[in-house]
């Protein structure tokens, strides 16, 4: 009931899965000021990733490329997207990539890993198309318990931290879900990963933002704070950084493709 009541206008009943609902929450981004900071903030943190570790040019693959933020901080990215979506370059499924080997220099992706039901496709994909000291770069939800008490009272995706899989069926491009797949597979499951994918280091898994998004409302319920407290909030996260591990309700996670 609090969700119903707490949901913005424009996407109250919608079909999750629809490309018009896709197009229409981007827009939503754009048009909060408080959450298009977020996404700003999240796609300079991914861009300075690929800098610091030497990958400034394309071609640079972006998965789940719908509002179009990120060619502001990464001009000669490659838009994909799995709905059929104005915007972007390709619509394609990030677990069967149509590109040659060694043809990429990085994949990036915002809230998009948590979403693939079956991530190991995507990463042997990965493997195969990204060069040597190519770069994987992303935002996902992370495992708190801060955040679990969350995610299951406000957010619609399924959160299942206790199976022992990473796959999950197939309900549709974005109502199948499990978000905390990110947290599964490079906190809990950490060293299984770096078994199956010896051709990737994990040089960055930094969690951040216990408030802010939540704040935001995201791109379903209403904005609970105007823009111009961003930075304010911002700052009273940074005093609260000591126990980031605790309260963190994201993660930015970077991986080098070693040589």
């Amino acid at each position: 009931m609090l969700r119903t009541l707490l949901a913005h206008p424009l996407t109250r009943g919608l079909n999750i899965d629809a490309p018009q609902t896709a197009v229409l929450r981007w827009r939503i981004i754009r048009d909060k000021p408080f959450l298009r900071q977020i996404y700003q903030e999240w796609y300079a943190s991914i861009a300075s990733s690929l800098s610091a570790l030497g990958v400034v040019d394309g071609p640079i693959l972006e998965l789940g490329s719908g509002g179009d933020f990120s060619r502001e901080h990464i001009p000669s990215l490659i838009s994909t997207d799995i709905l059929q979506i104005p915007n972007i370059d390709l619509i394609l499924d990030g677990q069967s990539l149509p590109f040659p080997a060694v043809s990429l220099n990085g994949i990036v992706m915002i809230n998009v890993l948590h979403h693939l039901h079956q991530s190991r496709k995507f990463f042997t994909e990965a493997t195969r198309c990204v060069r040597p000291y190519g770069v994987i770069a992303m935002v996902e939800p992370w495992i708190t318990s801060w955040s679990r008490l969350v995610y299951t009272r406000f957010h619609h995706e399924r959160i299942e931290p206790g199976v022992k899989d990473w796959e999950f069926s197939p309900n549709g491009p974005l109502s199948g879900a499990n978000s905390a797949l990110p947290w599964i597979i490079f906190k809990r499951d950490r060293v299984q990963f770096e078994l199956e994918y010896p051709e990737w280091q994990i040089h960055e898994i930094s969690p951040m933002m216990p408030f802010r998004y939540l704040f935001s409302g995201g791109v379903s319920m209403r904005s609970f704070m105007p823009g111009g407290t961003y930075r304010f909030w911002r700052w009273i996260e940074g005093i609260l950084d000591p126990w980031i591990d605790k309260l963190a309700m994201f993660s930015l996670i970077v991986l080098s493709r070693i040589g």
